[in-house]
């Protein structure tokens, strides 16, 4: 059976929904397993943060095995293991047995998070692969915003809990259905020497022209030597590794996964009942997907590194906004309304730009014959900063409490507009094979220059 176009880009996605589903759940049942297990702030961290264990190993992992066997055979993989990792939170007697099952789940949740953006940016044309790529993000978000709604829904089941996590074994099985019916990435096919089968699958997404330059492209860039570690770290490729990795960083040490992962709480903690707190994340979340949805149709339509520039700034200005509602909090009616109003700008800040963003670029930036594995270890940077940030939000939030929190957050954001600036190179536009070329020559910095290359093709 031959995938229309839309529905390969569509079940290429579909891992981001599992992504967002599996991380954003935690954020309501979190509230019902701490007071059923009667765990501390420090242990309830260490259940939400555990499945970022289980992702730094996926990260590792799936997505140099993906050079090895395959990008089509580890999504069908990784649907497996967000299958059986559903499966087995639901049905877990204590907490021993859910962090097992959360950490098992995050292998999935890692390798998704490398392997989707670039399966995507592998068969997107350069003109849409912006747009294309962060239908991941996209699809993040729609998962995020079925997980606080099932937050809601089963908030009081007796099974509340158990029944939000086991749900997310039902897309899973979605998406390893739909990983049986996708077609291997061409740029991946070419490079094992099945040029006949890669070029049969661009021309069913592309024009027969534009199918026949492509894979001339593609046999040019994967006559190179196959990359291996120290390759990832070489000189002519330090560019990408400090773009990325920075990138990969400060992503989430702008705090992203305190908002994604604990807005009940800190909404919580300005006076709301449980109840209240996860309604609100519902519009949240709904919220989320709009403004992620009104990015990726634009996404092809400005610079990268401008998008990244302004998002930044914008999530500093909530932050320090929202440090500030805290300071101030005398009227509590109020102060829900303020707390309410500057999540979600930093949100929408974060959903239009570095959350698509910094996925498409990492999925973009590295020559093919290291793509996997750099993109494995990109992943991998990302996950441990998350685990970072998310295991000592609730130590941090009642030791320094969320005044000081958000203030530092704020300044990392502000950092992050600097460091775009000084080390990120533009990609909107450009071939992957074009990029990959000016890492050869060293001309990165020239790729920011929008008329010195094929660039104008995509505006």
């Amino acid at each position: 059976m031959r995938l229309s176009k839309n529905l390969i880009y569509f079940f290429g996605a579909l891992g981001g929904l599992l992504f967002g589903y599996d991380t954003g759940v935690i954020a309501g049942a979190q509230i019902f397993i701490q007071d059923e297990l009667q765990l501390s702030n420090g242990e309830i961290g260490f259940v939400v943060s555990c499945i970022l264990i289980g992702a730094v190993v996926g990260a590792v992992l799936i997505s140099p095995l993906s050079d090895r066997y395959g990008r089509k055979k580890m999504v069908i993989l990784t649907a497996f293991i967000f299958f059986v990792g559903a499966l087995g939170s639901a049905l877990s007697p204590d907490v021993t047995a859910l962090i097992i099952s959360r950490m098992f789940l995050g292998i999935a949740v890692g390798g998704a998070s490398a392997l989707v953006p670039m399966y995507l940016a592998e068969l997107a044309p350069a003109n849409q692969r912006g747009s294309l790529s962060s239908l991941n993000q996209l699809m993040i978000m729609i998962g995020m915003s079925l997980a606080y709604i099932a937050n809601y829904v089963w908030r009081d089941s007796p099974i509340g809990w158990e029944l939000m996590l086991g749900f997310a074994a039902v897309p899973a099985l979605i998406l390893f259905i739909g990983g049986i019916l996708l077609p291997e990435s061409p740029r991946y096919l070419v490079k094992v020497g099945k040029r006949a089968e890669a070029e049969a699958i661009l021309l069913n997404i592309r024009s027969k022209s534009e199918a026949e330059a492509e894979i001339l492209e593609i046999e040019e860039q994967s006559h190179i030597e196959k990359g291996r570690l120290k390759d990832v770290f070489s000189k002519w490729v330090r560019p990408s590794v400090i773009a990325a990795f920075g990138l990969a960083i400060l992503q989430q040490w702008m705090g992203c996964n305190t908002v994604f992962y604990y807005a009940p709480r800190i909404l919580m903690s300005g006076g709301t009942d449980a109840t209240s707190a996860i309604q609100t994340q519902i519009f949240l979340g709904i919220f989320y997907v709009i403004v992620t949805a009104v990015a990726v149709s634009l996404m092809d339509r400005f610079d990268r590194r401008k998008v990244l520039m302004v998002g930044a700034l914008a999530m500093g200005v909530s932050f320090f906004a929202l440090s500030a509602a805290f300071h101030l909090e005398a009227d509590k009616s109020g102060f829900h309304l303020f707390t309410f109003i500057f999540l979600a700008t930093y949100i929408s800040s974060f959903c239009a730009t570095w959350g698509p963003v910094m996925w498409v670029m990492i999925g973009e930036i590295f020559p093919l014959q290291i793509r996997g594995l750099a993109v494995g270890i990109a992943s991998l940077v990302n996950w441990v900063a998350n685990w970072t940030v998310s295991v000592s939000f609730p130590v941090l939030e009642e030791t320094i409490g969320n005044v000081t929190l958000f203030i530092i957050f704020g300044l990392v954001c502000v950092a992050a507009v600097f460091f775009v600036r000084s080390f990120v190179f533009e990609t909107r536009g450009y071939t992957l094979e074009e990029i990959e070329e000016a890492l050869v020559k060293n001309e990165t910095k020239a790729l920011n220059n929008k008329n010195k290359t094929s660039a104008a093709k995509a505006i």
